[in-house]
């Protein structure tokens, strides 16, 4: 078993928050606080958030850690 880790970041909308709770279904968890920056390229803000999850299988780097 390996945990694996992910970082989940997006604009500051309704998307950041969609994605979030897309992946805790998935069976991830939070790891730590949310983040929040300005992007001075586009004028806006964005968000992130760590998340981790325990998978039945050996972490490789080529590993598609959004399907797992």
């Amino acid at each position: 078993m390996s945990k694996i880790y992910r970082f989940l970041s997006e604009d500051d909308t309704s998307a950041f928050c969609h994605k979030v709770s897309d992946a805790l279904a998935k069976g991830w968890a939070l790891y730590g606080s949310p983040t929040q920056t300005f992007d001075p390229v586009k004028g806006i803000m964005r968000c992130g958030q760590s998340v981790t999850k325990d998978v039945d299988a050996e972490y490789a780097p080529d590993m598609k850690l959004g399907v797992q």
